[in-house]
């Protein structure tokens, strides 16, 4: 099996191809810290791909609530047992080396599931979830838990009134009793796992954008793809017996919709989003498939630079090119095992942001169309404060988004105008 090499992991892994790179990666970053569940993207994604017969349980963005959500439901636990069977103990990471750009979270030193799939002779490990893991795209919602009922494997509710410190509340920085709310879509990934596992070769990857798609001609239905993809997002239609997954809303992505002129537009569910979570890019990949250094790119910045957002699982190999600020209120134990070593140094910096991360954070979901660069005019400051024992100091720049064809698309300043009906224009009742 051939090597490819991984940022995310910082080493080489195999991979069942020869490294390939598009020339545009399709990348996101969601802040979970803004996400109210209203499922909003959801009924988005839902009413525009997924209405039609055979689709009735197809959701190719959805909202689940961790610890005990997921859609279908267990399959982060059960992707993790199955690689901890191939190698016990030894999903570590040795986060004492690295290089900035090349592994900036450290080396993932344990098997991918491409790893343990070459022990076991297939293209990388995985399972079918069965017809009830598939039931409720919503289970557990809103279920909190401490971290030690996680732990000592108590309950699920994580409240008792012979366990005292299970109902003592919560403090800063981490909260011991806990949920939060993970959204997810096809992670594009740069080594899929769906790709990876398909016989019939019906998954590709655009060479424009990074967007993996199915052939629904070439197709065949053997599931390889819902098999082996760890974040189950290809799902199988029984209706038309071939699978399918999120397509990114390529036409949007691609400049087709009139609403923006040709320029590329944010997918459905990115737009639609009420909390303002969301920020979709396009991201330059260099010639030797690492990230192109693009210091203007709000992606770029946050993923890069501040490394503010982290990806989901990349122990798992698939590079993914969704990314999360993680939930800052969670217990840091739990979250690293979701997001890597990352973790804390991301928090950090988003509780207490910098100047420039706190103006390029109002970015998120102002616009529809992508946006490609930015800048910021300085201003005044306005407050100052101590967070965790550390200065603060908010100052209220301007930040200006730019689109692909370098045309201003959004101005905003980082503390937001009030604006006071006045008195003849009152709306009466």
């Amino acid at each position: 099996m051939p090597e490819v090499y991984n940022w995310q992991l910082g080493r080489k892994m195999l991979y069942p191809y020869e490294e390939r790179h598009p020339k545009w990666q399709f990348s996101f970053i969601f802040n979970i810290n803004r996400c109210i569940a209203c499922q909003t993207c959801s009924m988005a994604d839902k009413s525009t791909w997924l209405f039609s017969k055979g689709q009735e349980y197809m959701w190719w963005n959805n909202v689940e609530t961790k610890p005990y959500g997921g859609y279908p439901q267990f399959y982060d636990v059960k992707v993790a047992q199955l690689v901890e069977q191939v190698n016990p103990g030894g999903q570590v990471w040795n986060t004492r080396v690295g290089r900035k750009h090349h592994a900036p979270y450290g080396v993932f030193e344990g098997f991918t599931i491409f790893d343990a799939g070459a022990k076991i002779g297939q293209a990388a490990i995985g399972y079918i979830p069965t017809d009830q893991e598939w039931r409720f795209v919503n289970i557990y919602e809103d279920t909190a838990t401490s971290m030690r009922a996680i732990v000592d494997g108590n309950d699920r509710s994580g409240f008792s009134a012979a366990e005292p410190w299970k109902t003592q509340g919560s403090s800063l920085p981490e909260h011991e009793t806990f949920f939060f709310y993970l959204q997810r879509i096809c992670n594009h990934c740069t080594y899929p796992g769906c790709l990876a596992a398909c016989p019939r070769k019906a998954i590709y990857k655009r060479p424009e954008d990074g967007i993996v798609l199915i052939d629904q001609n070439r197709c065949r239905g053997y599931k390889k793809c819902v098999e082996q993809c760890p974040y189950k997002k290809p799902m199988y239609r029984g209706t038309t017996r071939v699978s399918e997954k999120c397509i990114a809303c390529y036409p949007r992505v691609e400049g087709k919709d009139p609403l923006t002129g040709g320029e590329p537009m944010e997918t459905r569910c990115m737009a639609a989003c009420v909390g303002k979570i969301r920020l979709q890019g396009l991201v330059k990949v260099g010639e030797d498939g690492l990230w192109a250094e693009d210091r203007w790119s709000p992606q770029y910045y946050a993923i890069r630079v501040e490394q503010v957002a982290l990806p989901l699982y990349p122990q798992w190999g698939t590079e993914p090119n969704g990314f999360y600020i993680p939930p800052r209120h969670s217990p840091r134990g739990y979250i690293r095992q979701m997001f890597g070593p990352g973790v804390d140094n991301a928090i950090d910096r988003y509780i207490v942001p910098s100047r420039e991360l706190l103006a390029v954070l109002q970015l998120w979901r102002t616009t529809q169309q992508i946006l490609f660069r930015y800048d910021v005019i300085p201003g005044p400051k306005v407050f100052e404060t101590q967070i965790h024992g550390r200065k603060f100091e908010m100052y209220n720049d301007t930040v200006l988004g730019f689109n692909k064809s370098g045309k201003e698309v959004v101005r905003i300043q980082v503390e937001e105008p009030i604006y006071i009906r006045p008195a003849e224009r009152v709306t009466w009742l």
